[in-house]
């Protein structure tokens, strides 16, 4: 490391000489305040059960979110007229009549061409080749229209691909123009009003959806009455620093492959660069980790892992070949991040590569995957909220230094995409999530999740006041309102293998910074 003050008569003499006496300062890490917030962690042992219909989900989730969108549907179309006939409150989807002009309120479901279903792959031979990967659940822009297709993402209607509202009491089939400037997918929960056609379809004239929840104070975990009645901090506390997110480490088996991660780690312990970027990492009070840490980590390989590993060790009837584990993945990561503990906490949430559950919620990665981090974790048999080294869930949900921050490793922002034929804007569909107040949207339909019975643990019963989304393709950054004045700061994290970015979140402006990390090729 570069040397911070003093001065010598020569080269010859910079390198032996006696110590000049000169008392250099230390830097001391900003603290902070963090507090993690179970609302995704799944029941323990026997009381986790997956003999549940999906389908209860669904119900839980309408009966969750419909007195949101009823009260804003209600507000809206209170006066609203056509040729003299006001529009009137329909209980279920298929109370509606043909001619009458009214509103009713359900769950979207997409048919789309590409879409998975389940039913269809158990119902085909387990030994034809796989489809290829399907990017768009559609079948691509301009291939021409259908009578009744119109997709959510804008633009010309697709074959095969409908919008319907669904209710415990059946199915409507949605049209019309309007439909084409928003954007939905299966799972949202909307209210739409027009009237339904001689084909027996409902002409949509106007959409609503529920919008932002309200939005706690900052500090009202930790302040509580106080913060509520607008008193402020219930003690003087000192200026926050900054949080740095970073997603798709990407820790793989290869030699060689760790520079970019080793100069990250350098640059958040302050060991490199000058005094002025030390005292820039002395102010990173915390470090998130928002999914896929491991390149090759997912405890269900893909097709074809599966056949390069047949071909290359026989075929296997049970069990798994020892030879091909490569634990070189994990035993880096643990020793990255054990490296980093002693200075900085960290928030660790798995993602679709990590070895955890596959389903939504991710649980948390287990502490057995760390021996040489875990001694950070809180203990089981404490009561302590979370450790310094904390292991959570994906989606999570935590306080940093009094602000409620939503985190997820991708997934969901991932699916949605698929929806959407003409939309590649990964903010919209964030912004839009929070809107729907679902974390996971097309979860079951065409996102694996546990079968939640008594609620939808995806529904956000609260607004945050950062949303952070990792594994996306650019960063990417925005600040969205509500209507009673909610700000959300939307934050969408690259992957640090691809790009070496770095995202820091001021927690005083909930400002960010990039720092981006290049390994240049001398050949």
């Amino acid at each position: 490391m570069a040397k911070q003050n003093g001065s010598h008569d020569d080269g010859n003499e910079d390198m032996m000489h006696a110590p000049n006496g000169t008392d250099y300062g230390t830097v001391d890490r900003t603290p902070s305040t963090y507090t993690s917030l179970s609302t995704y962690q799944l029941p323990k042992g026997e009381h986790r059960h997956y003999q549940q219909q999906y389908a209860d989900m669904y119900f839980a989730r309408l009966a969750q979110i419909k007195p949101a969108v009823e009260s804003i549907a209600s507000d809206a179309w209170a006066d609203f007229h056509i040729g003299g006939e006001k529009a009137t409150r329909k209980e279920r989807v298929l109370d509606v009549r043909q001619g009458e002009l009214c509103f009713v309120i359900g769950t979207v479901y997409m048919e789309m061409p590409l879409k998975p279903n389940v039913l269809e792959d158990i119902g085909k031979e387990h030994w034809i080749a796989a489809p290829p990967p399907r990017v768009k659940y559609d079948l691509g822009a301009g291939q021409g229209d259908s009578e009744h297709g119109a997709h959510a993402g804008g633009g010309k209607g697709l074959p095969g691909t409908q919008v319907m509202l669904e209710d415990e009491s059946g199915r409507l089939r949605l049209t019309g123009s309007y439909l084409q400037g928003g954007l939905l997918v299966t799972g949202a929960i909307v209210a739409v009003i027009g009237t339904e056609n001689s084909d027996g379809d409902f002409e949509v004239l106007d959409l609503r959806v529920p919008d932002l929840p309200r939005q706690p104070p900052r500090w009202e975990t930790e302040d509580g009455v106080a913060a509520l009645q607008g008193k402020g901090a219930s003690k003087k506390r000192n200026k926050a620093g900054k949080v740095a997110i970073v997603s798709g480490l990407g820790f793989s088996g290869d030699e060689g492959d760790t520079l970019s991660l080793d100069m990250l780690m350098e640059y958040l312990l302050g060991e490199s660069a000058d005094p002025e970027s030390q005292e820039v990492a002395s102010n990173i009070s915390r470090l998130i980790i928002a999914g896929n840490s491991l390149s090759h980590g997912a405890p269900i390989p893909s097709r074809e892992e599966m056949a390069a590993v047949a071909k290359k060790v026989g075929r296997k009837t049970y069990g798994y070949d020892s030879s091909s584990y490569n634990a070189a993945p994990t035993d880096r990561l643990d020793q990255w991040i054990a490296t980093l503990l002693p200075s900085l906490p960290i928030t660790l949430l798995p993602g679709e590569q990590d070895p955890t559950s596959t389903s939504l919620p991710q649980q948390p990665v287990h502490a057995a995957m760390f021996p040489h981090s875990r001694a950070y974790m809180s203990q089981p048999t404490t009561n302590e909220s979370a450790g310094w080294f904390d292991s959570t869930t994906n989606p999570a949900e935590f306080n940093v230094d009094g602000w409620r921050c939503l985190a997820t490793g991708g997934q969901p922002v991932d699916d949605v995409y698929k929806y959407l034929p003409d939309c590649e804007e990964r903010l919209e569909m964030m912004e839009a999530m929070l809107r729907w107040r679902l974390t996971a949207p097309t979860a079951p339909d065409t996102l694996w999740c546990y079968p939640f019975q008594d609620g939808d643990q995806f529904v956000l019963k609260e607004c945050p006041h950062v949303y952070i989304v990792g594994n996306q393709p650019k960063f990417e950054t925005v600040v969205i309102e509500g209507p009673l004045g909610q700000q959300v700061r939307l934050i969408a994290a690259p992957k640090f293998k691809e790009t070496g970015e770095l995202v820091l979140l001021d927690c005083e402006t909930l400002v960010p910074e990039l720092v981006k990390f290049e390994v240049f090729d001398e050949g």
